[in-house]
């Protein structure tokens, strides 16, 4: 059984937030920002790590006539492949990172693309979360298919 699945990123906007760590406000206010908005079926916020700026980025999907303060910036993102695997948040995440990295090493057909940002997104619902004790986190890494001359 496969461990590791495959998603496509449209390309499409996205509304990020300023460059931060967890308790410095702003990543809070972003997260009060977006989750006034119904959860849906599939999330729409992720979170990346910002190596040039030293901290954490988040991102929300934008959708036309979205209400975004002035905080924040809206930014077209280029989309792709990304491989997806789900671990315990708080985790140490080398395990989980691996095992998607063999993944596509296994394959064949794919690499990582360290063009895109590596995303987490933590999709557990309130009620899962209190019940489990943790939150979940899909980890996304940015691949690519390879060309045959590849």
């Amino acid at each position: 059984m496969e461990k590791v699945r495959i998603y496509e990123f449209p390309s499409c906007k996205m509304v990020t937030s300023q460059c931060g760590t967890f308790g410095d406000g702003k990543l809070e206010k972003f997260n009060e920002w977006f989750s006034s908005f119904p959860r849906a079926l599939f999330p729409k916020d992720f979170l990346t790590y910002d190596n040039e700026r030293n901290g954490l980025v988040w991102y929300y999907m934008y959708h036309d006539g979205m209400h975004v303060p002035e905080d924040f910036s809206i930014i077209d993102f280029q989309g792709g492949l990304y491989a997806v695997a789900t671990d315990i948040d708080g985790a140490d995440d080398s395990e989980i990172m691996g095992v998607i990295r063999e993944f596509v090493k296994q394959k064949g057909c794919f690499e990582e693309d360290p063009s895109r940002p590596y995303f987490g997104n933590i999709p557990t619902p309130p009620s899962a979360a209190k019940a489990l004790g943790y939150e979940q986190m899909d980890y996304y890494i940015p691949i690519r298919i390879l060309t045959p001359q590849e």
